[in-house]
């Protein structure tokens, strides 16, 4: 395979794994150029899944310290900001002078774009910073320290990059530096790289609902896209089994009366919009950092309460449409199939919006992805619990 038949824009439309098989046979050289055009988080991403020699080849050949840059960033977990730090390429003592930094950063920003100065101190601790056009309007004498600014914000690189991003948000910085929890300088990570990364994240959302792992794109391959969902919908059908054998327990009151039939997927379907909804609401809070534990009761409380009124309203609907078309084939109980449908929709619907706040939260405090396969999970549940209350309801209060 040649070089030209990979690009960046090529990289970008493939998972990893599918990316090193593009790369595997190309020169080391090579596949560090085209991995630092991708930035340092997809750098990683990838770099991740060649063994750990090639690995330590390529990140070698990156040349200009991204060697060790790239190989330490393997050792932050996936989605912290370690995972997208760059060197930092100009670091100089406070006591540096103005016209020092200049010569020194020359033949630097030919190759490499310098936003900010750092200042550290001997210990390697981020003392200060400048911005790159402040020495253009400094004294060739001055040192960093009387322009300086000090106490300068910085990120952990253990933080994850939701948490960054709201720390940033309001801040708009072009580079934020990255320091230990001692203050060492660590390198930087470009506002930009958050942005992209987060939106990364946040696009694999949807898919992660449903069973779509966050690495297939448009371009993987259909055997590897097919070992990435295929799993979930064998879970899928386990869960409708569930749902399946709920109904088959009703089967006599079914066959008594036909009309219930007719509504179970008016109600089933009602009642997973209704969780999903929830679900959508519950996590974009935890996306955006308003979900805390002391107010996870109050978000449970308030989506059961507007799924019973959502309920309670497309309930009355249902139930007249429940009301007429009994009584157009004249059901002796009517008013009765007419009542069950209501007091099952508002239950059902109740039930569902609780269960859409739940399922996330519950996947967090297990310690999995708030997002993965939610939706499965949550049409478990508004379909057990939406068919077995309408159908248990018929059971009980209609006579055959």
């Amino acid at each position: 395979m040649s070089f030209t038949s990979v690009t960046p824009d090529s990289l970008r439309a493939l998972d990893a794994d599918e990316a090193v098989a593009r790369l595997g046979a190309l020169p080391d050289a090579t596949i560090a150029q085209l991995l630092r055009t991708l930035g340092p988080g997809r750098a990683v991403a990838i770099l991740d899944r060649f063994g750990a020699e090639r690995r330590r080849l390529i990140a070698h050949a990156a040349g200009q310290g991204d060697d060790g840059q790239w190989l330490s960033g393997q050792h932050w977990p996936e989605g912290t900001v370690g995972r997208l730090m760059e060197p930092a390429p100009a670091i100089f003592s406070a006591e540096t002078t103005v016209a020092e930094v200049i010569e020194k950063l020359r033949p630097i920003v030919s190759h490499t774009l310098i936003t900010y100065v750092f200042v550290v101190d001997a210990a390697q601790r981020l003392s200060g910073l400048v911005a790159f056009r402040e020495l253009a309007f400094a004294q060739a004498s001055q040192p960093l320290a009387d322009i300086m600014l000090t106490r300068p914000f910085a990120l952990r690189p253990d933080s994850p990059v939701i948490d960054a991003m709201r720390e940033v948000v309001t801040r708009h910085y072009p580079v934020y530096p990255v320091c230990a929890e001692d203050g060492r300088l660590l390198g930087l990570v470009r506002g930009a790289v958050l942005f992209e990364e987060q939106a990364f994240e946040i696009s694999a959302q949807a898919g992660a609902m449903v069973g779509v792992e966050k690495e297939e794109r448009l371009a993987t391959p259909w055997q590897r896209a097919l070992r990435f969902r295929h799993p979930w919908l064998q879970l899928n059908l386990v869960t409708a089994f569930v749902a399946a054998g709920v109904v088959g327990t009703f089967q006599d009151t079914v066959n008594r009366i036909v009309l219930l039939a007719v509504f179970i997927p008016v109600l089933s379907g009602q009642c997973s919009n209704t969780g999903c909804q929830a679900l959508a609401v519950t996590l974009r809070g935890m996306t955006l950092g308003e979900l805390r534990p002391s107010t996870a009761p109050a978000l449970l409380a308030k989506e059961a309460w507007l799924g019973f009124l959502n309920g309670a309203l497309t309930g009355l609907v249902a139930a007249a449409g429940m009301f007429w078309l009994a009584h157009h084939q004249q059901h002796p109980q009517a008013l009765t199939l007419a009542g069950i449908t209501f007091v099952a929709m508002a239950g059902s619907c109740a039930l569902s919006g609780l269960a859409g706040a739940a399922v996330p939260l519950g996947l967090k405090r297990l310690g999995a992805d708030p997002a993965t396969a939610s939706s499965i999970f949550l049409t478990t549940a508004t379909d057990v619990v939406s068919m077995g209350l309408f159908l248990g309801l018929a059971a009980w209060l209609i006579s055959g």
